[in-house]
């Protein structure tokens, strides 16, 4: 394992127990999503610069705003990463305000999608993106009625962003969607997974390149196709990287990560673990696309990806076990 990735470990690992210990209210999977994305630039946590951007969420919305939900520890971590907190979530609550109108309705999803268009363009587009947006999610939703709901927010705001001809996108979807399904058992989790593969500037042999590297991780008893993992399984098969390499990365960060202190069977289960170590590994390998393999605005598309589907993820996650206490 590569000196600079191995430090890279270490800090998450470190990160992750720093962000346990402050913010002990929130969920676990939401507080190591913040540790991952300070991690990802290099950064140790800041715990104050968090704790300032969530009293900065409360200051600017009300009680029982969405943005005061499971997303909020995740939402105020980006911001204390981004240059000007206070005018990013400025943006954000903006772009929310413009989602709602769309009739989007109010989640943690829709912060999340909010951000997203907040942070990826500029303030002249944010009508656009919005109705952008939504056109592609009410075609997802005539698609597939029953699969399709607010979980599909950020990848819609993502397509939105995106510079997808809207008609060719949701065509390309649906087909990838039929060659994906016979191979996976759940369609909601295909579904995702057909959106991060479109987002990807897809290929003809896309269904055949997830599917062969499916069967690589399977060789080494790894299982990247189950509900919370699939859509990482599509996110590495964008990588210009050998199959072999991958699972090998992936396999050498998941053992890493379970020895540390954590990250042990009884403190994240086998798929969460799987999930952050497919993101470390896909984020270290967009930072060599920068150096030249591919276009820069491929790599930011694969960077936002990955947040947009660990942040969705996460929040799904995190939902499910609070109705299941509830």
């Amino acid at each position: 394992m590569r000196e600079q990735y191995a430090a890279r470990l270490e800090l998450f690992a470190a990160n992750a127990q720093k962000t346990k210990k402050t913010f002990i209210w929130q969920n676990a999977m939401i507080n190591r999503l913040a540790a991952l994305l300070y991690a990802v630039e290099d950064k140790i946590v800041d715990d104050d610069a968090i704790r300032e951007s969530y009293e900065l969420i409360k200051d600017n919305t009300k009680r029982f705003s969405a943005f005061r939900g499971n997303s909020a520890i995740s939402i105020a971590a980006l911001l204390s990463l981004s240059p000007d907190k206070k005018t990013r979530l400025t943006d954000t609550l903006a772009v929310y305000d413009l989602m709602k109108a769309a009739k989007f309705r109010a989640s943690d999803y829709l912060v999340v999608a909010a951000y997203q268009i907040a942070a990826n363009t500029t303030s002249s587009q944010y009508e656009q993106t919005v109705e952008r947006a939504k056109a592609f999610y009410d075609g997802m939703k005539a698609n597939h009625r029953f699969l399709t709901g607010q979980d599909d927010y950020i990848f819609a705001a993502m397509l939105g962003l995106s510079d997808l001809d809207m008609e060719r996108g949701l065509s390309s979807m649906e087909q990838l969607y039929a060659e994906l399904k016979p191979e996976f058992p759940s369609g909601n989790s295909v579904q995702a997974l057909t959106q991060v593969l479109v987002l990807g500037e897809e290929t003809s042999g896309t269904s055949a390149n997830v599917l062969a590297l499916r069967d690589a991780f399977r060789t080494r008893d790894i299982r990247l196709d189950k509900q919370y993992t699939l859509s990482s399984l599509g996110v590495l098969s964008l990588l210009p990287c050998g199959q072999e390499t991958l699972v090998d990365e992936v396999s050498e960060t998941y053992d890493y990560l379970r020895t540390q202190k954590g990250f042990g069977n009884w403190a994240i289960t086998k798929q969460e673990l799987l999930l952050l170590s497919a993101a470390l590994v896909a984020f270290w390998h967009v930072e060599e696309i920068r150096s030249g393999i591919l276009t820069t605005a491929v790599s930011t598309s694969i960077t936002n990806i990955v947040i947009a589907q660990q942040t969705a993820i996460a929040v799904a996650a995190t939902s499910s076990a609070a109705a299941a206490s509830s």
